[in-house]
């Protein structure tokens, strides 16, 4: 009989698992429903010979169990340097904002005007503090700026056309691509210019009588330097006036102020664009949404189109969103701002801090300079001069690995034998932890060898 075969006739009946004492208190569906896929991924690997003594099964469907008991989201301390780090849910939140969706997330007035008792608007907070912010006469907020740039471009310009520069014809993660989110809001376009030079006469040329929209789309992952040049959104917006077209430009990041050579909301609003899109969750800070703002003509076209509502935040995102323009408003810092605002000196106090957690714990480590990064297509190409400790590893990439699976979760960048923490997006609070965790995770990964 091969080891193969005699490995299968091994595999315990889920019958027989659902007697396990380890498995006794949990849902009996759950349990076989997990067993039966435990045993099927043991079975593959029996047959293609990666498998030459079965594990513990029962322990195996226990955690499986506990697994999905638990979710799958945790918590990850930030070691990257990387700010908005897509991976790790981009903005972290204020603890104001925490609490704010906390506060909320049971009954709360999202449509209710409490005075009147009579029905209300679940944008008034958020329209009260763009009108605030950046002057806009009108706001919405959908689940994503991807969603902000598809609902603008069906409810303004189906079935007519959509003027772009050919240099702003971008792609953002997950093969998003402006001509495709052009065609399926059932619209056409008609891109002018060429890729590193577009002026205000080629959309000029091209405005017909099937014209829509003028779209502007800040290139916001890449840059095209050199022998360049492209239409300013003042030029934009007169010619939009002259021929009675909206103007809508996509600025990306959500930057308010045009902080890093972004560009500003609030001067987008201020120039007269008529639709303003930007990011929840990239500079301005807060949650992953789409905020689209501007004129109240073209803004109430959104909210009105069928897709809006398609497309439109629940109660805690809405939440997350007001309490993070309010703390724009109150002029505080986000933690995005606030990191991305650390002085050197400061850098250093945070690595020294960590490099003495570390070596107090019996950790070997270095300082040094290094380079992170703002992260979520925001500021390709500038890095963030940063300080970080380094701790060799014999075997890295299973250290690493301890690492993300442990409890904290830690995410480190990796570096030849070495893994990297930057000082920059590690919370000084969190440095007890972090120093208890890389303990633990050198340990196992030396068991392991």
């Amino acid at each position: 009989m091969s080891m193969s075969r005699a490995l299968l006739r091994q595999l315990p009946k889920v019958d027989v698992l659902l007697r396990d004492p380890a498995l006794a208190a949990s849902p009996r569906g759950l349990v076989v429903a997990v067993a039966r896929e435990v045993l099927d991924a043991l079975r593959a690997d029996i047959l293609a010979g990666a498998v030459e003594e079965l594990p513990d099964i029962a322990a195996r469907v226990a955690a499986g169990v506990q697994r999905l008991s638990e979710g799958r989201l945790r918590p990850v301390i930030n070691a990257t340097g990387v700010v908005v780090h897509t991976n790790l849910g981009r903005a972290p939140w204020s603890s104001s904002v925490r609490a704010a969706v906390a506060e909320i997330s049971g009954y709360c007035n999202l449509e209710l005007e409490l005075e009147t008792g009579k029905r209300g608007g679940r944008l008034d907070g958020v329209r009260a503090l763009m009108r605030h912010l950046t002057g806009a006469e009108d706001a919405i907020v959908v689940n994503n700026c991807a969603a902000a740039v598809l609902l603008t471009l069906t409810a303004l310009a189906k079935d007519r056309e959509v003027i772009c520069s050919r240099g702003e014809l971008v792609e953002i993660g997950g093969s998003f691509r402006v001509p495709d989110v052009i065609a399926s809001g059932g619209a056409r376009l008609v891109d002018v210019g060429t890729t590193n030079r577009t002026r205000i006469g080629d959309f000029a040329a091209a405005v017909g009588p099937e014209t829509a929209v003028l779209l502007s789309v800040h290139p916001s992952n890449f840059r095209i330097v050199g022998f360049t040049e492209a239409p300013r959104r003042e030029e934009l917006v007169g010619l939009g006036r002259e021929h009675d077209l909206v103007v809508v430009e996509d600025v990306g990041s959500g930057s308010l102020d045009g902080e890093r050579g972004e560009p500003s909301v609030r001067a987008a609003v201020e120039a007269g664009v008529d639709v303003v899109l930007f990011s929840g969750d990239k500079l301005l800070g807060g949650p992953q949404a789409g905020l689209c703002i501007g004129r109240r003509a073209a803004i109430q076209r959104l909210r009105k189109h069928p897709m809006y509502r398609a497309l439109r935040v629940d109660k805690v995102i809405l939440a997350a969103v007001e309490r993070t323009l309010a703390e724009h408003a109150m002029g505080r810092d986000t933690p995005v701002q606030a990191m991305l605002a650390l002085e050197p000196h400061q850098l250093s106090e945070r690595s020294q801090s960590l490099r003495e957690a570390f070596e107090a714990s019996g950790i070997a480590c270095t300082e040094a300079d290094d380079t992170g990064y703002v992260g979520g297509g925001s500021l390709p190409g500038q890095g963030l001069p940063s300080r970080v400790v380094r701790v060799p590893c014999r075997s890295v990439d299973a250290v690493a690995r301890a690492l993300r699976v442990g409890r904290p979760a830690v995410m480190a960048r990796i570096a030849g034998d070495e893994l990297v923490f930057d000082a920059r997006t590690i919370e000084p609070s969190q440095v007890p932890d972090l120093a208890a965790a890389v303990v633990s995770a050198l340990s196992c990964a030396a068991e392991g060898e």
